[in-house]
């Protein structure tokens, strides 16, 4: 009982109860649509959540932006539509390519992600990280390869799941 504190508290944790009470409820909704969304994206493309870094969410984003069948003619369009695709910028001697901040941001964010993670934990993406750092790349652009190369990966698991019934 804290009829004994004065108001200012007993108000302060009436408040804070039904916020963590709410948070609570928010969780389990959260966990359960997490849940479904990993039932849907293992029903409708398994193969994509094999891929290193690809979670559900990423799953969902890359698929829903690939859409169905004949909607994207070819992985290039796909990296194109993610804003993953590299404009060429030169400058005199200079040949190089730098991000692409059109496309759909949601997809190019879901990349960004999966580079992130992939980053993090995939040994693969550390040593190529390795050798493009030694080559003189920045940070920019070895993430802009890495995102051109998500995309071209998650459109062709996509694609091929797709060709066979």
């Amino acid at each position: 009982d804290d009829t004994h504190l004065p108001i200012e508290q007993r108000t302060r944790r009436r408040e804070l109860a039904i916020l963590a009470q709410q948070i609570q409820t928010l969780d389990a909704t959260l966990a359960t649509n997490y849940r479904h969304l990993r039932t849907l994206v293992a029903q409708l493309c398994p193969p994509l959540l094999d891929k290193p870094g690809v979670g559900p969410v990423t799953a969902a984003i890359a698929l829903t932006a690939w859409s169905h069948p004949g909607r994207i003619r070819s992985e290039a369009a796909y990296a194109t539509l993610a804003g993953a695709a590299p404009i060429p910028v030169a400058s005199g001697r200079t040949d190089r390519h730098r991000l692409n901040r059109g496309g759909d941001r949601t997809l190019n964010s879901a990349l960004h992600t999966i580079a992130l993670t992939r980053r993090r934990i995939h040994p693969e993406t550390r040593d190529y990280i390795t050798r493009r750092r030694a080559e003189g790349r920045t940070t920019r652009e070895i993430t802009r390869c890495l995102k051109r190369y998500i995309a071209r990966q998650l459109y062709r698991t996509i694609t091929a799941h797709h060709r066979t019934p």
